[in-house]
């Protein structure tokens, strides 16, 4: 593994910088990336941040004034991603080699040359914050906006159990330098279009109860999607529905992907451990969030799932 030094030293040594995304690209992999990419050019570095996904409208304002760029040759960075899988086929097929992963999920699935994982880190922009002091990068407006974003909507405006007493520090460091926290809070968790309105309608239609309450599971077809005219912005969060409704341990969701398989996103409320019965299928994450992959029809990845939660809840694994 390495250390955040030597990621920092081996990209003041790079002229070019490739930064990647996770597909179904979420606050914390956008905000990294964008971030990073900055401070490189600040640097005078060559640098591009690309994702195997469209950039819907919610996150556009995270690349404004950050030109397009595309090349080959330079050095690979992730950042956010757990499992090389989750790059998505476009970034899978282009790039073969990673030469580090950056990231905070504590069972991800090593697959760059060196990693730095940081599972204390409510973020990885929290771990790109400390990155960036190491490139001797002040921060400015744009920095701190990526990087407020990444970390609130990793927290749940600072909601979620992996919030710590130093997530709130940098917050206020970032809101400091210049991030416009109540503008982004308000686009990230208080606004949703029409489109997203009519997926949660169809979402709480399909909501399936287990074990007294105690489980809840929904799903998301590719016929929804099109039904709606949902973008991949207005399904961020919508995986959290399960676990705010009163008595639910453990919330699933199921969303077909384009090639018949379902994602599983799993949450969960404290003590409870999402990463524990994600790992059963290969998949991982946190305590409090967590994913896999379920190649099979819905109904099957259905009553796998929930048996797998059921039985944690029972036996606790």
């Amino acid at each position: 593994m390495a250390t955040l030094e030597q990621i920092a030293e081996a990209l003041r040594s790079a002229e070019r910088v490739t930064i990647l995304c996770h597909q179904f690209p979420d606050g914390d992999t956008l905000g990294a990336g964008t971030a990073l990419c900055r401070a490189l050019r600040r640097l005078d570095k060559r640098a591009a941040v690309h994702c195997s996904d469209p950039i819907g409208p919610k996150y556009a304002f995270l690349f404004r004034d950050l030109p397009d760029d595309d090349f080959e040759n330079g050095l690979v960075v992730s950042v956010d991603v757990a499992d090389r899988s989750l790059l998505g086929e476009p970034l899978l097929s282009r790039y073969g080699k990673i030469d580090f992963a950056v990231d905070h999920h504590r069972s991800g699935i090593p697959f760059a040359a060196e990693s730095y994982v940081d599972p204390t880190a409510a973020a990885t922009c929290e771990i790109i914050f400390d990155l960036l002091k190491l490139l001797g990068v002040p921060l400015d407006r744009l920095l701190a906006d990526s990087l407020y974003t990444g970390v609130t909507t990793d927290t749940g405006c600072f909601k979620y159990v992996n919030t710590t007493p130093r997530t709130h520090r940098i917050a206020a460091e970032l809101i400091e330098a210049g991030a416009d926290s109540v503008e982004i809070d308000r686009a990230m968790f208080d606004t949703k279009s029409r489109a997203r309105i009519e997926m949660e309608r169809r979402v709480l239609d399909s909501i399936r109860f287990t074990r007294h309450g105690e489980i809840a599971l929904i799903l998301i077809t590719k016929q929804m999607i099109g039904e709606t005219g949902v973008v991949e912005d207005d399904l961020d969060g919508i995986a959290s529905i399960p676990r705010s409704i009163e008595g639910v341990r453990i919330g699933i969701t199921l969303r077909e992907k384009d090639d018949g398989a379902y994602k599983v996103s799993l949450r969960a409320r404290p003590p409870a451990d999402a990463s524990v019965i994600c790992g059963h299928f290969g998949g991982g994450g946190h305590k409090g969030a967590a994913g896999c992959t379920l190649a099979m029809p819905v109904g099957e990845a259905a009553e796998k799932i929930l048996a797998a939660a059921e039985r944690y809840l029972s036996e606790g694994v």
